[in-house]
């Protein structure tokens, strides 16, 4: 098989289009199934699509993830109501958490969240998420964390405030007794936290599982690690485009 061409450093500023967006996050929807995160049609990642007023894509109520396309996406306001003609319903309760976030965190333009078995151990946890190894010190001080305060609700606009609140400017969240929360710039971004995060909570189990003591490394190592890893404005886009083409090959329906 050829090598695909060399992978192209996004533009920062670039506004994708609606059309880029749908194929984005019905790529990450995939991805998010490929790689064991889903909850059977339950959860939801979104994206802000360009544009006046408040507008978001996010997935149709009762398709599972490894059947979601650019075109089923659904247009949603701020409330999570369709703002297009669908067959298929949504889930307005299901989108609380992703409209305060979008609507109140700057860096919001991408939300997702799961329920995994590794990210709810974790949430359920005192300590939260340890820098254990590597992979997880790149988390340290970029993980938010919010109690839990039972099913969010629309009209629990306290919650949501705390949300909010709670999330700051970081790119990551534990949801207390309830899953793990990413945000990005872009749909890459987003997806980059999540993989990573819910790696880190797998190994994490899996080294606290085994019964024998945990060896935390200092806090001067843990952050020159974090220090070392950076971040910049097209954070995740390498690994993405190598996903992409991934689906390209073995899915390429995601982008109809």
């Amino acid at each position: 098989m050829p090598l695909p061409p060399p992978p192209r450093r996004p533009d920062p500023n670039h506004v994708p289009t609606e059309a880029e967006l749908r194929r984005d996050l019905a790529a990450a929807y995939r991805l998010i199934a490929l790689f064991g995160m889903t909850d059977l049609v339950f959860t939801h990642l979104s994206v802000r699509v360009p544009g006046e007023g408040h507008r978001f894509l996010v997935n149709p109520y009762g398709l599972l993830f490894e059947e979601i396309t650019a075109s089923s996406l659904v247009l949603v306001d701020a409330a999570g109501a369709p703002a297009q003609e669908t067959a298929w319903p949504v889930n307005p309760a299901g989108f609380v958490i992703h409209s305060a976030l979008h609507l109140g965190a700057p860096q919001a333009h991408c939300v997702m969240h799961t329920h995994t078995l590794a990210g709810m151990a974790v949430a359920a946890q005192k300590g939260g998420l340890l820098p254990l190894n590597q992979i997880s010190t790149e988390f340290h001080g970029r993980v938010a964390v919010h109690e839990y305060e039972g099913i969010a609700a629309d009209d629990n606009l306290g919650e949501r405030e705390r949300l909010v609140r709670d999330m700051g400017d970081k790119p990551c969240m534990i949801l207390r007794h309830h899953g793990l929360l990413t945000v990005g710039r872009t749909v890459a971004e987003a997806f980059y936290w999540m993989y990573y995060l819910e790696q880190s909570c797998r190994i994490q189990i899996a080294a606290q599982s085994s019964g024998a003591p945990l060896d935390i490394p200092p806090e001067d190592v843990v952050v020159r690690a974090r220090d070392q890893m950076g971040d910049s404005p097209v954070k995740g886009w390498l690994p993405w485009q190598a996903l992409r083409r991934k689906l390209d090959r073995e899915q390429p329906d995601y982008a109809e």
